[in-house]
């Protein structure tokens, strides 16, 4: 296929869906090509050489079509398109899977960057990058207080017994990509099981929260504001703490050079896990003083995920660079989760 008709996309059947469902939207023949940067699901940039769209769609050859939830994605930011959280505006969801081969939804194209890495961010100078990141919480802060049942969000997942399920789910995952020991990882999962936290009030979370998951745009004078925040394929009705955990956890400096997985924590400005969490309580009135396991959950939840991507490198399932040096962070990521089980998040 040509870079105009990436696999996955095809965008005569498009072009004819969106003019028998939302006539005069488009205005010429499509182009489209793949956003680099998706994580499961596949992400296309549509343009009828005017305006732009986005198509969000399951990867090619999925299985699990509950993994892959196009239905969930587009309830959640249609859902949320009214609130203070800022969402692109989607356009329609399809699931006939004649169409495309699988269900997909169409939304707005929303202008703006992912920043990944500390080197991306260090452009913008150690003030950008502070209120950058502080932005950031106070978009989850937002989050966190709509109202699931206002926004017809009600029945979007089981908050009751979320902690103990996703502890289970992740320890499953675990055993099924496996094919090494690894030090303590078994101990963290029994540590955590042992000190689950009392969750709070339930709410809609987003389930992969941190800086790269939001576009974030810059206006005259060097005013930086987080126009959308992308990748809902996690979200649920839950426990909002996981979330702070993770953004928590993407703050604090892995101390791997060279690292293929990366925070954003040594940019110049980056506000520390201190910080993140004191804004995050000031805002949201929340109880925070158990945060630290939280973010342990969140070092283990990644060490879980990439020893699965160590396992997949291990049986020749992966392409691409990097996947050779993924299977050494795991055992930092396990220490990071059990240190700050023991002795809490320090005060910087």
């Amino acid at each position: 296929m040509s870079p105009d008709h990436p696999p996955g996309l095809d965008l005569d059947r498009l072009g004819a869906l969106l003019d028998r469902e939302r006539p005069g939207l488009v205005n010429g023949p499509l182009s489209g090509r793949l956003i680099e940067g998706g994580r499961s699901n596949l992400t296309y940039a549509v343009s009828d050489g005017t305006a732009k769209w986005v198509v969000r769609r399951p990867p090619l050859g999925h299985v699990l079509a509950t993994a892959h939830d196009m239905r969930r994605e587009h309830r959640v930011i249609s859902a949320l398109h009214a609130t203070p959280v800022p969402v692109p505006r989607t356009v329609l969801l399809c699931e006939d899977e004649e169409v495309l081969g699988a269900p997909f939804y169409v939304m707005e194209f929303v202008e703006g960057t992912p920043y990944r890495t500390a080197d991306q961010l260090a452009p913008l100078g150690p003030e950008r990058t502070r209120r950058t990141v502080l932005a950031l919480v106070d978009t989850l802060v937002d989050l966190h207080a709509v109202d699931p049942g206002e926004v017809g969000l009600a029945d979007f997942g089981r908050p009751e017994g979320f902690l103990d399920r996703q502890l289970r789910r992740w320890g499953k995952q675990l055993d099924a990509s496996r094919n090494r020991e690894l030090a303590g990882i078994g101990e963290l999962h029994a540590a955590l099981g042992r000190e689950l936290p009392r969750s709070p009030a339930p709410a809609v979370v987003h389930g992969d929260y941190r800086l790269d998951n939001v576009l974030i745009a810059s206006a005259e004078g060097g005013t930086d504001s987080i126009r959308a925040v992308l990748d809902w394929e996690m979200s649920t009705l839950g426990d909002p703490l996981t979330d702070l955990g993770l953004l928590v956890m993407y703050g604090m400096p892995l101390g791997t050079p060279d690292s293929p997985v990366s925070t954003t924590a040594e940019a110049p400005g980056h506000p520390s896990p201190a910080e993140l969490i004191e804004r995050y309580a000031a805002r949201s009135g929340r109880d925070v003083s158990g945060v630290a396991w939280y973010t342990a959950f969140a070092w283990f939840k990644l060490a879980v995920i990439l020893e699965g991507i160590h396992y997949r490198y291990t049986l020749g399932q992966t392409v691409g660079p990097g996947f050779d040096r993924i299977g050494d962070l795991v055992p930092v990521f396990i220490e990071h989760g059990l240190t700050t089980l023991r002795e809490g998040l320090r005060k910087g």
